[in-house]
């Protein structure tokens, strides 16, 4: 009876982990490109479910046409967060970055509040509500759905960041931001695009996760700083480390609120947080910086 809870808790916290670990991907792909930790991808998550809601009640969308556009909306709102808040500033230092970055998150969510209210909107499953069963533990089809759209992101990401001519420039501009701009990449567009990029991941998160945890205009806000838990974790690394962050955090906060009690649930992934930050600072999977000269 025992191994049948601790599954069903490992499998529930797989899903959750693996949201929190696409969130976290988009954390890092700005921290990597810029510098920056953006505090407002939370509320890109919340956009996602939101945005989806709105073409599929408003107008009549169908669920397959609907995603889509929701996401394209949300790389929208992320290119005009990038062009009208973070461009403008001439010699920012990390902290109007961070005030700018809170400000943006307050401001969407407030904006989102007015637009659909303070109600709790769900979106329908993608294929169903009814139960699998594995080895005494049962899954539903969207939790499926979400460890395969992971699968899926991460796939593309490495491919874009180690296949193409503009995710090399990314890479390019974090290792270096200076050197790439010597040897002609625009800087300023990649980080445009590394604030499209993240806004689009983290509406794919909030619009796969909503079916199951439902949606509102707040939502973003705790599922934001626990993809930016799984970020730390994974050494603010855009890949697989991220994402496997994203997984540790989810099954240890599964089974905590389930053998402890659910009260815990949200303070062990700042918990975590904490200890990572007091123990290995640059993550599990990251190396310790060194100073170049």
């Amino acid at each position: 009876m025992l191994f049948d809870q601790i599954l069903q808790y490992c499998l529930s916290g797989l899903s959750t982990g693996a949201i929190y670990g696409l969130i976290g991907v988009g954390f890092s792909i700005i921290f990597n490109a810029t510098g920056i930790i953006n505090f407002a991808q939370g509320e890109f998550v919340m956009l996602g479910g939101m945005l989806t809601l709105l073409f599929l009640e408003t107008l009549a969308l169908p669920l397959w046409a609907a995603i889509p556009c929701a996401i394209a909306a949300s790389m929208v709102a992320g290119l005009l967060f990038e062009r009208l808040a973070i461009r403008p500033l001439r010699q920012p230092t990390p902290i109007n970055l961070v005030i700018i970055t809170i400000g943006g998150s307050i401001l969407i969510r407030g904006l989102a509040m007015l637009a659909w209210g303070k109600d709790t909107h769900a979106l329908p499953p993608f294929s169903g509500n009814d139960p699998i069963s594995i080895l005494g533990a049962t899954i539903l089809p969207q939790h499926i759905w979400i460890l395969v759209v992971t699968v899926f992101i991460v796939a593309v990401n490495r491919f874009y960041f180690y296949h193409t001519i503009s995710g090399k420039a990314m890479r390019a501009c974090a290792y270096n931001r200076r050197a790439a701009g010597l040897v002609g990449i625009d800087v300023r567009r990649m980080v445009l695009f590394s604030f499209v990029i993240s806004s689009a991941l983290g509406s794919i998160a909030g619009l796969i996760v909503a079916p199951l945890t439902m949606t509102s205009y707040d939502v973003g806000i705790m599922l934001g700083l626990k993809g930016f838990c799984a970020a730390i974790i994974g050494g603010m690394s855009s890949g697989i480390a991220t994402v496997i962050g994203g997984l540790l955090l989810g099954i240890l906060e599964s089974l905590g609120a389930g053998l402890i009690s659910s009260g815990y649930k949200d303070a062990i992934a700042f918990i975590i947080l904490l200890l990572i930050l007091v123990i290995r600072p640059q993550g599990l999977f990251g190396k310790a910086e060194s100073e170049r000269v």
